[in-house]
Parts: structure tokens; sequence; C-alpha cells
């Protein structure tokens, strides 16, 4: 009775609001024969004297989205969805007892996603590149973590590359689930709340390995560069709080992802979409722009910067010494080209991706992204072997804060 009630009263409020509105209108736009495809209206009159033109991808031309102020908006999405003709009827007529069915939207696209979703690149392609990075990452990060398990109380390092191979490892295991829904030809089956899931562990595992790096980076930095710093500091401590404090931040800035509804059906396939679909008149999703913005930079591009300094000046620096650092400068250089390889084209393009849909309202960078999505993934499955590299070169930070150290005891 309580359910039924409280349904009952947000039905009453849904009808008396949309009378309202209805009320105040001076006049209505009527949809010709040759519009309907391209131009629709929102069921509770918000937009009656403005139309939606969706944007040709293959041609990149849309026209802006009008807000009743007549000033240009973008709501927040991935791909462009509004509401279907069912849908739309569906909210106009609404029920207590259709409010269930109220709640899963069903959303039209354009010609263009719906090849996407029903072509090669999404449904064999991409899931391809996930499952030879599945086979080859995981037993290798398995092997990884039991290796590094049995270092981690005797080497302070080995915490770091215990943090970041386990933010690998279950990112792999979150491909599991993408890879089922490609192959389901983008249909996602397993419901609302584990595609939530799947969501904010994806983007958290993969900025949380970006972060491990840049983590890395530092300690290296220190080691090599600020030798003094590196041994007044208590390197145990430092490195378990700095992990922690990684793990935390990237968790919180995860949250979002779980309060906002991800999964939407798509009428023209009659498939459920995890993430790539969001409704562009949904306005209670408007701070997501900004949010995306935020966790791409705070995400990405600020440690990038970090990682950036913290291995040209160890280049630097071990270019400078009268030692053999040959193999160290080879291993740094190669560690931070392919940091830079994996990571880079995917945030450029989604932070692309919200400013053209901000200033143009055009969202066909999404498909670029899902295609440079691919090797953020890739990392995962290299990060092992980096392992190998890196720990062949270790002793060179104490063979650099030895020497140096050294060297200051000499002239002092």
């Amino acid at each position: 009775m309580t359910k039924l009630l409280i349904l009952t009263v947000m039905f009453l409020i849904f009808k008396v609001s949309d009378q309202h509105k209805n009320g105040r209108r001076n006049h209505k736009v009527q949809e010709t024969p040759a519009s309907k495809t391209d131009n629709f209206k929102s069921s509770n009159g918000q937009r009656s004297h403005n139309q939606r033109t969706l944007m040709n991808i293959s041609g990149g031309k849309q026209d802006a989205q009008q807000n009743t102020n007549g000033n240009d908006t973008a709501n927040p999405r991935t791909f462009v969805g509004q509401p279907s003709h069912d849908q739309r009827s569906l909210m106009e007529n609404i029920t207590v007892e259709s409010f269930p069915e109220f709640i899963q939207t069903k959303l039209k696209v354009e010609s263009q996603v719906v090849e996407y979703f029903t072509g090669q690149l999404s449904t064999q392609i991409i899931p391809a590149f996930y499952i030879f990075t599945m086979i080859v990452g995981i037993p290798t990060h398995l092997v990884t973590l039991w290796i590094l398990g049995r270092k981690i109380s005797i080497s302070s390092t080995a915490i770091f590359y215990f943090s970041l191979a386990l933010s690998d490892f279950l990112l792999l295991v979150t491909l599991s689930f993408k890879v089922h829904y490609h192959l389901n030809g983008n249909n996602w089956i397993f419901g609302e709340v584990m595609c939530k899931v799947v969501t904010a562990s994806f983007y958290g595992n993969i900025y949380c390995s970006i972060h491990n790096l840049m983590c890395i980076s530092i300690n290296r930095y220190l080691a090599i560069v600020q030798p003094f710093i590196y041994r007044s500091l208590s390197k145990r401590a430092c490195t378990i709080w700095s992990c922690v404090l990684v793990w935390i931040v990237v968790s919180f800035a995860t949250v979002p992802e779980l309060l906002v509804t991800q999964s939407y059906s798509v009428s023209e396939v009659n498939i459920t979409t995890c993430h790539d679909v969001r409704p562009s008149e949904d306005r209670s999703q408007t701070f997501l722009f900004y949010y995306y913005l935020g966790l791409i930079s705070f995400g990405f591009f600020i440690p990038f910067a970090v990682t950036t300094f913290s291995y040209v000046s160890i280049i630097n620096e071990l270019h400078k010494s009268n030692q053999d650092y040959c193999y160290y400068i080879k291993t740094s250089t190669l560690v931070f080209i392919i940091f830079t390889v994996c990571f880079t084209p995917s945030n450029v393009i989604y932070f692309l991706h919200y400013i053209k849909l901000y200033f143009t309202s055009q969202d066909y960078f999404y498909m670029y992204y899902s295609i440079a999505a691919c090797l953020c993934s890739f990392h995962s499955c290299l990060d092992p072997f980096l392992f190998f590299f890196m720990s062949q070169s270790k002793y060179l930070h104490l063979t650099s804060v030895r020497q140096k150290w050294k060297d200051f005891s000499n002239s002092t």
C-alpha cells in the first residue's frame, strides 16, 4: 500500500506539472512527416518552441541544441539518444500500473550509431582485442601478484608494483563483462547495477594504474635525482600511504558512475546498451560534463605531467653521471613511451569528445574513444614484462644514492 501511495502521488505531481506547463504554451509546433526522424518534442513540453536536429555523424554537421532561453546547451552523453515513438507515447499516457515500464527508457539513435552497434568493429574487433589482452594479462598478473606478495615484507618498492598489478588485474577481470557485451551485439544482460559496477571499475582501475605509475616515477625521481631527500624518508610508510591514498581518491572519483543510470534500450536494434548511450534530454546528468573533464584532467593530464617531469629529470641526471647507466636509461625511456602511447590517445580523445559536445553538440568522437580505450587495457597486458625490466635495474637506485652520498661526504 505504501508503494502504491507513493507511485500515485508521483503520478499526480507529474500530470499536474504537465498540465500547468501545457497551459502556458502560446503555440504548439507541429511536426511534418519529413522532420519526424530528426526532430522530437519532449513529453512535458519543455521544448515546445525548440526543435532538435540530430547530427549526421558521417557529415559531421549538427545544429546546436537550444534550451528554453535560446542559449546553446549540450547535455553530457556518449552517443545521442532520443525517446523513441513508443516511449513518448508511454510518457504521454503514463499510469500508475505502467510506472515500472516507464523507468526502462527506450531511446532512438542515429543510423550511424546503429551501424556501430551492429558492425564488425564493436562486435568482433574490439572484443577480440580484449580477449587477447585477457589471455596474456591474467595469467602473468597472477604470477606477478604471487611474486610481489612474497617481497612486500622486505621491499618497499614492491608495494608500488603490487598495487599497480592489482589494479591491472581488476581491470582485466572487468574486461570479461565487456567482452560478453560486445560479442552479444552490444546487448547488456546483467542488469543496471552490474552495469554501474563494471563502468566504475573500468574507469577506476585505469586511473588507478595511471596514478600508481606516477607514484613509481616519483619514487625513482627521488632516488636518483634527489637522493638526500630519499634517504631521509621513511620509505615503507610513505609507500603504503601513497598507495592507500591512490585507491581512496580513485574510489571516490568513480562514485558518480554509480549514481546515474547507465543502461538504456535502443529501439532500432532492440538491445540494451551499457554506458554507450544516454538521453540527450536528461538534464539531471548535466553535471557529468564537468565531472568527466575533471576526471580526465586529474586522472590523466596531471599524472602525465608529473611522470614526464620525473622521467626526463631521471634521464638527464643519468646522462650527466660518469657511470654507465645505459641500461637504466633505455628502461626508463621504454616505460615512459609505453605509458604515453597507451594512455594518451584515449584520454585526449575523450577530453575532445566533451569539448566538441559542449561547443558543437557533436558526439561522434566517442566512436574513436572506444577504439583508443583498447590501448589502456593493453598496457595492463604489458605491465608484468615491464616489472621484469624495472626489477633488473632497481639496484641502480641504491648505486646512485650511495655514489652521491659518497661524493658529498668527500667534498665535506
